[in-house]
């Protein structure tokens, strides 16, 4: 059974008529918005149709864009030295650049205007884009001159951009040095990290310690290129006028500090129900000190089910099935029409990703797979993704765009409804796996969370100074990792290279990207136990949160099923859910 994806959907070849025709295609789009821009910004007569003409363009130059940047990007995650694949990577970066004099302009007239409401209110086509206009006049107070937007755009293709693909390039053909059954072999990474699963002691220890090794080859490289993004990251926040590179990722997130500190603090207060069971869990694999960090994925009894990708599929659909027909038989068509590129292999990226490629009414998922109910879960959360791309299909592209916070919501969603039907179904033996997968999957998205929140608010304030150290870097994972997990974890155990393959860390347009994950499962926690309260009747309000979540922020997303996100007591609950299947843990480890 082949399972790479296709992109033929998108396009052939990048040779093809099709590819390069889009691509001649978007130069007319580029030249028809900078002739826009200069026409439009000259007065501010006819406000009204120069906006809809505005919007009008900038959806054709939006869904062009994507559906060849994600043509190159898909085509590179699988096969990083694709030449064709970076080149065009590369390419379409560029011409993004050459929009943002133009955006620029734009930007600064569209909030100029007196009254945009009120245009907004006179013109049935732009009401569909009332929060695309007001945000672009919220985003306007940190606009640049129309040249130093230019500059930036441009430096950035050989700055963060440039320091992305180097650390992608060294991570995906990392290979690691590791000793399997008396054989001597250097494997990739994405195949030894899977090895933390294993049922062997043994092999998760020697993994561990042959994959932290293995990163002194390539620490250097790795640490120059965090050092150099992050460095850009503080230089933008300052001149765009941003108190700190939180507060710009905030707004960009449409989300209130309150709203974070909130939930922050709920997690913090959670911490000790969560190192309970970490200290549970080593003695059951006869630990006296904390489970060592290679340690936190394995299994704890023999009924730790193994899942090959067809048992993962049927599993999926059929729990996916249990709460919506729709949301199975998106899986179905994702599963059936080669959407997913399932296994690891030399050159492609590690971990596991979804893209809505909006152009085409499609998504596309890269997995890792590897045979374990793990993978199974990661395969539910990245087609919660998908489904959260299908729900919002009717949207103008425009109006897609939700927050990172946001972004989790539907792919944790999935993951509780597969874990929690498949705890009803199995014996007390398979409830107890599949109750313990569940609760070391809460704990890397709480506990783990709040380490790597700890350690990039660390990495940025000494940036701020001067680059890091390799030394420094891992120091302050290590601290970070004993803040969060604390007797949890045996000390001498830790991981201080955490920071390497976690792509996270190095997207210089989406900082903190690990609260997000928090916020995720979280919120879909309190999402699932309202769905247990109303039954059937919530599937059409989660539909329809779903579909909003690019046009509103987030306090007024969650408002539209009653939510409060503002208030810790909202986080508490939902941790609470996480805390009685932690005690639940703990009474079945003593039974089986």
């Amino acid at each position: 059974m082949d399972l790479n994806w296709s992109l033929k959907e998108l396009y052939e070849s990048f040779s093809g008529e099709a590819f390069q025709g889009d691509l001649a295609k978007l130069d007319t789009y580029i030249k028809e918005m900078n002739k826009l821009a200069t026409e439009m910004t000259e007065n501010h007569e006819d406000e009204q149709k120069k906006l809809e003409a505005y919007i009008a363009l900038a959806e054709k130059i939006s869904l062009t864009f994507e559906k060849l940047g994600v043509f190159s990007e898909l085509t590179v995650s699988v096969n990083s030295k694709d030449e064709e694949g970076n080149k065009y990577a590369d390419i379409i970066d560029q011409k993004q650049s050459d929009l943002a004099e133009a955006e620029t302009k734009i930007s600064k007239w569209i909030s100029e205007i007196k009254d945009i409401n009120a245009i907004i209110d006179h013109s049935t086509f732009l009401q569909s884009f009332r929060f695309f206009l007001q945000e672009i006049v919220e985003h306007s107070k940190h606009l640049l001159s129309e040249k130093e937007e230019v500059l930036l755009a441009k430096m950035k293709n050989t700055g963060s951009t440039a320091w992305v693909n180097y650390k992608n390039l060294l991570i995906s053909n990392h290979k690691v040095e590791i000793e399997v059954e008396g054989k001597k072999e250097e494997l990739p990474l994405t195949v030894v990290l899977n090895m933390a699963y294993e049922k062997n002691a043994d092999l998760r220890k020697k993994a561990y310690l042959a994959e932290i090794d293995s990163y002194k080859k390539i620490e250097d490289g790795i640490a120059a290129a965090l050092n150099g993004i992050k460095g850009e990251v503080i230089t933008v926040s300052k001149m765009r006028g941003y108190e700190s590179p939180l507060a710009m990722t905030l707004e960009d997130s449409r989300m209130s500090k309150a709203t974070l500190d909130a939930m922050l603090s709920a997690m913090k207060e959670s911490l000790p129900t969560f190192r309970k069971y970490l200290r549970r869990k080593a003695e059951m694999l006869g630990y006296n000190n904390g489970l060592p960090f290679y340690e936190l994925y394995a299994p704890v009894i023999e009924k730790e089910m193994k899942y090959s990708y067809e048992q993962g599929k049927a599993f999926v659909e059929k729990q996916f099935r249990s709460f919506d027909n729709s949301l199975g038989d998106y899986a179905k068509k994702a599963m059936e029409h080669k959407w997913i590129d399932v296994l690891p292999k030399e050159g492609k990226v590690g971990g596991a990703f979804c893209c809505a490629v909006h152009s085409i009414g499609e998504s596309r998922i890269l997995l890792n797979y590897g045979d374990n109910l793990g993978d199974t879960i990661t395969m539910a959360h990245e087609l919660g993704h998908g489904f959260h791309g299908e729900c919002l299909k009717e949207e103008s592209i425009l109006n897609t765009n939700y927050p990172m916070p946001l972004a989790e919501t539907a792919s944790t969603f999935c993951e509780t409804i597969v874990k929690k039907a498949a705890i009803k179904e199995g014996s007390k033996e398979e409830a107890f796996a599949i109750l313990e997968t569940e609760i070391s999957d809460s704990t890397q998205v709480i506990v783990d969370i709040y380490s790597r929140y700890l350690f990039e608010t660390n990495v940025f304030k000494e940036r701020e100074d001067s680059p890091l150290t390799v030394k420094r870097i891992k120091e302050l994972m290590v601290e970070a990792q004993k803040e969060a997990y604390g007797d949890g974890l045996d000390q001498e155990y830790l991981h201080p290279y955490m920071w390497t393959w976690k792509s996270h860390y190095y997207y210089a347009d989406a900082n903190f990207y690990n609260f997000p994950y928090a916020f995720g499962l979280l919120f879909a926690k309190g999402l699932y136990a309202e769905y247990l309260k109303r039954g059937t009747s919530f599937v059409e309000d989660y539909k329809k949160l779903l579909a909003v979540t690019g046009k509103l922020k987030i306090e007024d997303v969650t408002r539209t099923i009653n939510i409060d996100v503002t208030d810790a007591a909202f986080w508490k609950n939902s941790l609470a859910i996480i805390e009685e299947d932690i005690n639940e843990f703990m009474k079945l480890s003593y039974e089986i």
